[in-house]
């Protein structure tokens, strides 16, 4: 086995439903899967429920007055992964994923002393629940914005369920985990580790 099978990680789950602790969420039972998938990897980390945190809005590292953002910015940079869970409200990502993505956003102007993002070489996933239809056009738009922000995506980096349209049965109500979406954590947990093993043995060349 070499280094890059063994080496350990750390990660980090940010879970964007609306509801603070201790509020069920579909959204943090998919995230907790998600990192116990990762576990079995060789990663270890935590599931951070946004909402319990006062985190402001703006697209600063730090917008003063008791912003929670610098301590969870922190845990971020400490860590190999980032799973970013969301759920699905009106075809979009909660407006909690849209702020972490705009407080993310402060990333593209932190460098390193040879003019990376700080975030190269970390690595991304995505977990989307919901009532409706439109997990992939989530995904694709946490995809996008935080491959933006220098987080690097594996293969198959989402799992997610939808319930059927107008019925009002949540992930979390279900009696077990479908197959599928089992599956589709599985391997993104063994591609994202997978991934971040890479990176961490052959960081990204310096920015020109």
């Amino acid at each position: 086995m070499n280094v890059t099978e063994t080496t350990p990680l750390r990660g980090v789950a940010l879970v964007c439903t609306l509801s603070p602790s201790p509020a069920p969420s579909s959204s943090q039972l998919l995230a907790e899967q998600t990192m116990a998938a990762l576990s079995e990897h060789g990663v270890s980390g935590k599931v951070i429920r946004i909402a319990d945190h006062d985190v402001r809005p703006g697209v600063g590292i730090d917008m003063g007055d008791g912003d929670a953002w610098p301590e969870i910015r922190d845990t971020i940079l400490g860590c190999d992964i980032l799973v970013l869970s969301t759920p699905i409200w009106l075809g979009h990502p909660a407006s909690t994923a849209q702020r972490v993505m705009e407080r993310l956003n402060a990333e593209m102007s932190e460098t390193d002393e040879e003019g990376r993002m700080l975030t190269y070489g970390k690595v991304a996933a995505v977990c989307v629940v919901g009532n409706e239809d439109g997990a992939h056009k989530v995904s694709a738009d946490l995809f996008q914005g935080l491959n933006d922000v220098g987080f690097s995506l594996a293969p198959n980096a989402v799992t997610y369920w939808v319930g059927e349209a107008m019925h009002k049965k949540d992930y979390q109500d279900l009696d077990k985990t479908p197959e599928t979406t089992a599956g589709a954590t599985a391997t993104l947990a063994a591609n994202t580790a997978h991934l971040a093993r890479c990176l961490k043995s052959a960081p990204y060349p310096a920015s020109s």
